[in-house]
């Protein structure tokens, strides 16, 4: 083998080395977006049944006030006794923008979280008393909407339309959908994962019936 031969050889050689290399890497990194992707779509999907969870077991709050406060497309203020400790608390649940550490612009759905009064009768103070992050990674912009209401009329139809936010009347809501659109990478593939869940508020036509 003449010295010629040899350095084309090793030239070869080295560029098949290096192909190799950046087909690992491109596949490594891929994969690894995808396990992220497939972690941050989990945490939604908890965070959603979190949402329902309680959405479904609004009541009246224990100064009396109806089970829903307020009702806007990312806005929602209800009763509820979410820790089921047998206190009422005011819950006030909302979108909020923030920057990662890599300066990517999100929105994140936040808990507020107001106990009553301990003196009778009950009272709740302005604002929210504590602050908890529910889900992150949230891409739903100005145009769509977190939370749609609907009431008793409602017949399970995507295409049905919602009541106009804010809901002038929220007496009038027994069903919230809330849809959100995720992604831990806005610049790279794959696009947004929408996730959805309808959520009856199953004591709201509890209350109507008694009153």
């Amino acid at each position: 083998m003449t010295i010629i031969e040899m350095l084309m050889a090793i030239t070869i050689f080295t560029i098949g080395i290096a192909g190799f290399t950046e087909l690992f890497v491109k596949s490594w990194q891929n994969n690894h977006f995808a396990f992220e992707m497939g972690q941050a779509s989990s945490s939604v999907s908890q965070g959603l049944t979190r949402i329902g969870d309680y959405l479904k077991r609004v009541r009246q709050g224990d100064n009396g006030a109806d089970p829903i406060v307020s009702a806007s497309s990312n806005d929602l203020v209800v009763y509820c006794d979410y820790n089921k400790d047998s206190t009422t608390e005011r819950l006030h649940f909302y979108k909020e923008a923030y920057t990662d550490a890599q300066g990517n612009n999100f929105f994140r759905v936040m808990m507020g979280i107001r106990n009553p009064s301990a003196s009778f009768p009950r009272t709740y103070a302005a604002g929210d008393g504590s602050v908890v992050t529910i889900v992150t990674n949230i891409m739903n912009d100005g145009a769509t909407p977190i939370f749609y209401y609907y009431d008793r009329d409602y017949a399970g139809s995507s295409l049905q339309t919602p009541l106009t936010s804010p809901v002038g009347d929220v007496s009038d809501i027994r069903l919230v959908k809330v849809f959100l659109k995720i992604n831990i990478d806005p610049n790279r593939a794959p696009d947004n994962i929408e996730m959805q869940s309808f959520n009856e508020m199953r004591n709201l036509n509890d209350y109507d019936r008694l009153h």
